[in-house]
């Protein structure tokens, strides 16, 4: 069977999006079934560049489109649903299979402030799908709720634990050192998180922070340097590979004090290498993070936050169970395998028409 994976551009975008679809791309799980082909929708950058490449690859897929059998559509809100409603109308005219990936971390708060016309064609994006996966239970019982189409279904995001074997380390040795990984930006709570971080070391001044990725960089530095806080917190431009690991090996916890999310592949990455996990009641977080793997604080609560790296920072023996909690809970939940293996009955699902409306 011939799959299409529609969604950014591994090499153009960042994110989440991006890594779950690399990770399809390099799934042996899957290729043994099926023949995969990634097609990238879209890329970073200006608006100019984004419209340019958008276009350019609609004409490329109206050239190719009918050489596969089934699709599967990664899409978040704003416009990347509006964009993939396109392309799944014209493969639904086409007789074809279609799965629709839901991953924006406000996709249902962006739903909800659309008037009448654009919310009629997110339903019809959602009621001409043949199945639309979500991250969460709790993100289907919701999906459910507003579109009632009776075919969601809940894929988690996966991660590759030998990936961040080398990332595992003693927790001992990196009491008070955290890292933020990914998107900064007030969603995702780094501001709030360089206030707790002021508050936290008037008690523990050896606390470092070290935060990494894309977003308002530059904002936050100035924030850090405003604060005086240049000695404990870092601001580094994104990383990945052989530096990523080397980041989460140095630190004791994974911190994302978001106000909104999916399933954060930072989180699932900090479990498989072994972290305990601060973060907040959002999104899937919470049916992900528990006290015996992590601490949850209400977004936006930033003394809550502060104590919360206190804690972590103070009780070795509570970081070493975390540690332990985390890399078997990551191995028995949230493999890029066992993703990979329910992707792969989904797709047969979706193309033997079992799933029922």
């Amino acid at each position: 069977m011939k799959v299409l994976v529609i969604g950014p551009s591994e090499t153009g975008s960042r994110g989440g999006m991006a890594a779950v679809i690399r990770g399809i791309r390099e799934s042996r799980t899957l290729s043994w079934e099926f023949e995969i082909t990634v097609f990238p929708s879209c890329i970073d950058g200006s608006l100019l560049r984004r419209l340019l490449y958008c276009a350019y690859a609609y004409l490329r897929f109206l050239a190719c489109y009918r050489e596969y059998d089934l699709f599967h559509i990664h899409t978040a809100e704003k416009g990347s649903v509006f964009r993939k409603s396109i392309y799944l109308r014209k493969i639904k005219r086409a007789g074809k299979k279609a799965v629709i990936h839901i991953h924006g971390a406000e996709f249902l708060d962006f739903y909800d402030s659309l008037g009448f016309w654009g919310k009629a064609i997110v339903d019809r994006f959602f009621h001409r799908a043949d199945l639309v996966l979500a991250l969460s239970e709790g993100w289907r019982r919701e999906l459910e709720e507003r579109f009632h189409t009776g075919i969601c279904q809940v894929l988690y995001n996966g991660v590759d634990l030998a990936a961040f074997q080398a990332a595992v380390s003693d927790p001992a040795e990196h009491l008070h050192s955290f890292v933020m990984l990914g998107r900064m930006g007030a969603r995702k709570g780094t501001y709030d998180f360089i206030e707790a971080a002021a508050l936290a070391v008037k008690q523990a001044p050896g606390l470092t922070i070290c935060i990494a990725g894309d977003g308002e960089v530059e904002r936050i530095r100035g924030m850090v340097a405003e604060k005086e806080l240049g000695s404990h917190v870092t601001v580094l431009d994104w990383v990945d590979g052989e530096k990523k690991l080397e980041l989460l090996k140095n630190a004791a916890a994974v911190v994302l004090p978001s106000y909104h999310e999916g399933l954060p592949m930072a989180i699932l990455e900090g479990m498989a290498a072994g972290k305990a996990i601060i973060s907040t009641r959002v999104g899937a977080i919470p049916e992900v993070v528990t006290e015996a793997n992590g601490i949850l604080v209400e977004p936006g609560d930033v003394p809550a936050l502060a104590q919360a790296l206190l804690r972590c920072g103070s009780d070795v023996e509570k970081l070493n169970r975390m540690s332990v909690n985390n890399r078997e809970r990551a191995e028995a939940l949230f493999s890029v395998q066992e993703m990979h293996r329910r992707l792969a009955e989904y797709y047969r699902w979706t193309a033997e028409g079992k799933v029922k409306k």
